[in-house]
């Protein structure tokens, strides 16, 4: 089987309740993955697209939330409503959405 050309990571890691950080679980990670799992292959995305659970990605506070490779692109904040979004533009096109991209402390601008 030749590689996949996009990979997708979606947290759906646990912590403890209460946690300060929050947890992508609790977000709705779960369902996002399988909602993007199922798009994606309505998309006809099988085979060059792989959407895996993953999980944490030390992005808690920031869930639900996921990476896409090769290109890098962290998301953050992911709902059920940002699937078909994702899965044309990111997935199919292989181009970030703005408003999901998660500025990272060394990509910080003075």
């Amino acid at each position: 089987m030749p590689p996949f050309e996009r990979h997708i990571f979606v947290c759906i890691n646990r912590r403890v309740d209460g946690h300060p950080r929050g947890c992508c679980a609790s977000k709705g990670g779960a369902d996002v993955a399988q909602a993007l799992k199922i798009a994606a292959y309505n998309a006809g995305l099988k085979g060059r697209v792989r959407v895996n659970k993953a999980m944490c990605l030390d992005a808690c506070e920031l869930g639900a939330s996921a990476v896409v490779y090769p290109e890098g692109y962290w998301y953050g904040g992911l709902t059920i409503d940002d699937v078909d979004e994702i899965v044309e533009t990111t997935l199919v096109r292989g181009e970030p959405i703005e408003r999901l991209l998660v500025k990272h402390d060394d990509e910080a601008t003075t």
